[in-house]
């Protein structure tokens, strides 16, 4: 992860220094406010587990298709499409062939503990 932004330098995340979360996604480059992270070639599923977070998600499909569920609503993302899930909205993602997207999270989900697995 990188530095908060609140110095008024710019960082850099290289490769290398890119970590793994306890679901499979990449924590790439964080500020105080937002965080990018990145889900490479995930594996068609039939449902992660359905979860409800305190940040708001922005993501972009780069390859694959998946299927977003939150209460009465059913989203279909492939290739360029693009999603918001507002904090608090329960919702579950199933990968309908293997999937890369990339989210950016406000506030960070990597900090605080808010990007823990569901229970």
């Amino acid at each position: 992860m990188s530095e908060e932004t609140t110095s008024g330098r710019v960082s850099k995340v290289g490769a290398a220094d890119v970590h793994a979360g306890d679901m499979g996604q990449r924590y790439l480059a964080a500020g105080s406010r937002v965080a990018m992270r990145l889900w490479a070639a995930e594996e068609p599923t039939e449902g992660k587990p359905e979860a409800a977070r305190e940040y708001e998600t922005v993501g972009y499909v780069v390859t694959g298709r998946a299927r977003l569920r939150a209460g009465d609503q059913t989203l279909d993302l492939g290739p360029g499409d693009s999603w918001v899930v507002p904090a608090g909205v329960s919702h579950t993602y199933e990968i309908l062939e293997e999937f890369t997207a990339v989210e950016a999270t406000s506030p960070p989900a990597d900090q605080a503990g808010r990007d823990a697995p569901p229970a």
